[in-house]
């Protein structure tokens, strides 16, 4: 049996975008089926800590499926390559398809545990 997704937003307090990304991953969660978990980033120190890459950010399993190579980890805005120009967040579109993503690698690796 596949374990479900566990999703984390992370942001900081006054982010003008992660209530935005939480509202497209609620609307999301009840058509994916995912744990949908929320971390507030409160310093400097923590998003060192965390290796956070900006607010706001979401974790699948643990793992930033938007992360570049390149991206500074810091107390900090982020903003998304989409289809229509950088943004503040991801689009529903590119959340689903990340989401999905994460899900089916998820299935392989189960699938390749129990074989």
């Amino acid at each position: 049996m596949t374990r479900p997704l566990l999703v984390e937003l992370s942001y900081f307090e006054g982010c003008p975008h992660w209530r935005e990304l939480d509202v497209m991953l609620t609307e999301l969660q009840g058509e994916l089926g995912f744990e949908l978990t929320h971390r507030v980033i409160q310093s400097p120190e923590d998003a060192d800590e965390y290796g956070f890459l900006g607010s706001p950010s979401v974790r699948v399993n643990g793992r930033d499926p938007f992360a570049s190579q390149n991206a500074p980890v810091g107390l900090a805005c982020r903003t998304y390559e989409t289809p229509d120009g950088r943004a503040g967040c991801p689009t529903q579109a590119q959340l689903r398809h990340a989401l999905t993503a994460a899900a089916e690698a998820a299935a392989t690796e189960e699938g390749d545990r129990l074989s």
